[in-house]
């Protein structure tokens, strides 16, 4: 059980480093251009971001109160999630 809620924080943590990232590559896009759409990705991001801190700080304090049947999905997502947040900064970077 601990296993996979470690994986979900570490998985978490990688999500909150390369929004950050995220992040930083909209506002020097939206410093460049002024157009709106890097205001809504930096917002977009920003949720995601805080959405990432409270599951770290969920898993932290809450750890007992997880059904061990969940950590498996909720693995799954936060995988999933990485993979679409780098699939975007892959895309924004090129």
């Amino acid at each position: 059980m601990e296993l996979l809620m470690t994986a979900s924080t570490v998985v978490s943590g990688a999500n909150m480093v390369a929004l950050g990232i995220l992040m930083k590559v909209f506002g020097s896009i939206y410093s460049k251009t002024r157009a709106q759409l890097p205001l809504g990705m930096i917002f977009f991001a920003g949720l995601l971001f805080l959405h990432n801190a409270i599951t770290v700080y969920a898993y932290f304090s809450m750890m007992d109160l997880y059904a061990t049947a969940l950590l498996p999905y909720l693995l799954a997502i936060y995988v999933a999630e990485l993979a679409g947040i780098l699939i975007l900064l892959k895309i924004t970077l090129e």
